[in-house]
C-alpha cells in the first residue's frame, strides 16, 4: 500500500477559526493574483450565468486576475456562446479550444498550463457549484497554504449518484491514503508554485486524485471549506455511466501502481 506522508497538514474551516490556528494572511489585505478557469464540455446553457457571476465576484474582491474557459471539444453551442461572451468581456476572458474531446484531465492540464497568476481556482462549467463562495476559500489562505478544497455540505444529485459518489470517495481515499474528505469536490484553490512542482500525467478524471495525492505527499498545507452543491439543470454528467465508471476504475488502479512505483 502507499505510505501516507504525515508532513501534509489539513485544516478545516472550523479548525482554522480556533485560537492558535494560523491566521489568514489575506483577511485584511487585497487578494493575491488569481487565475480562474473552467473546464467546459457541452455547457452552453450554464456558461453565461457562470461567467457573469465570476466577473461580479472578481471585480468586487480581486485586483489582479484572469478568467479562462477550456472548451474540451464541445458538440453543442458552447463555442458560439464563448465567442459571444468574449465579444462582451473582451480580453478579460480567454478561451482555449480543444478541437477534439481530451477528457476531464486533458481539460485541466490545459488550464493548469495556461495559468499565470500566483493562485489558481477552478470548478466545473456546469454550474453545480457557486463561484460566489470563492471568497470562503481565499479567507483560508495562509503564507504556507498550497491547497484550499471545498467539501460538499450536501450533494444535490439523484440518489443513485449520491451513493456512487460516496463509494467512489471512500474507495479512493482508502486506496491512496488521502486525508482530504471530499476528493470528488472540484472546487479548488491552488498555489501555482506548488502545482508547478508536481508532475501530473493523468488525462482522465483521475487527475484530481493524482493532484491531491501528490500535493499531500509534498507536505503541502491543505485547508478545507464547506460549500454548497446544486442540482445539475442542463446536460448530463459524463462520469455516471457504466462504461465511464469501469474506465475510471481501471485508470485508478493504473495510477495506484504508477504512484507506488514512484514512491
Amino acid at each position: 500500500m502507499l505510505k501516507f506522508s504525515r508532513a501534509a497538514t489539513t485544516l478545516t474551516q472550523e479548525q482554522h477559526s480556533l485560537p492558535g490556528a494560523p491566521h489568514s494572511a489575506l483577511t485584511d489585505q487585497a487578494w493575491p493574483g488569481l487565475t480562474v478557469f473552467f473546464p467546459a464540455y457541452n455547457d452552453a446553457v450554464s456558461l453565461p450565468g457562470l461567467i457573469e457571476r465570476t466577473f461580479t465576484v472578481l471585480d468586487k474582491h480581486a485586483g489582479d486576475f484572469e478568467v479562462i474557459v477550456v472548451d474540451d471539444g464541445s458538440r453543442d453551442e458552447t463555442p458560439q456562446v464563448l465567442q459571444r461572451l468574449q465579444g462582451f468581456y473582451g480580453l478579460r476572458l480567454r478561451v482555449i479550444t480543444h478541437p477534439e474531446n481530451r477528457g476531464y484531465g486533458g481539460a485541466l492540464q490545459s488550464g493548469f498550463a495556461a495559468a499565470s497568476k500566483d493562485f489558481l481556482f477552478y470548478t466545473d462549467g456546469d454550474g453545480q457549484y457557486d463561484v460566489g463562495e470563492l471568497p470562503k476559500l481565499v479567507e483560508m489562505l495562509t503564507p504556507d497554504t498550497c491547497l484550499v478544497n471545498g467539501y460538499k455540505i450536501a450533494r444535490s444529485d439523484p440518489r443513485h449518484r449520491i451513493w456512487i459518489g460516496r463509494i467512489y470517495n471512500h474507495f479512493v481515499r482508502t486506496l491512496f491514503h488521502i486525508r482530504l474528505r471530499d476528493i470528488d469536490c472540484d472546487f479548488r484553490l491552488i498555489k501555482l508554485s506548488a502545482l508547478r512542482r508536481v508532475h501530473l500525467t493523468s488525462t482522465s478524471g483521475t487527475i484530481c486524485v493524482e493532484l491531491v495525492r501528490k500535493l499531500e505527499l509534498s507536505g503541502a498545507r491543505v485547508a478545507e471549506v464547506p460549500v454548497h452543491h446544486y442540482p445539475r439543470l442542463h446536460g448530463r454528467s459524463q462520469f455516471f455511466r457504466a462504461r465511464s465508471i469501469a474506465n475510471t476504475l481501471g485508470q485508478l488502479i493504473t495510477l495506484y501502481f504508477r504512484l507506488a512505483a514512484a514512491e
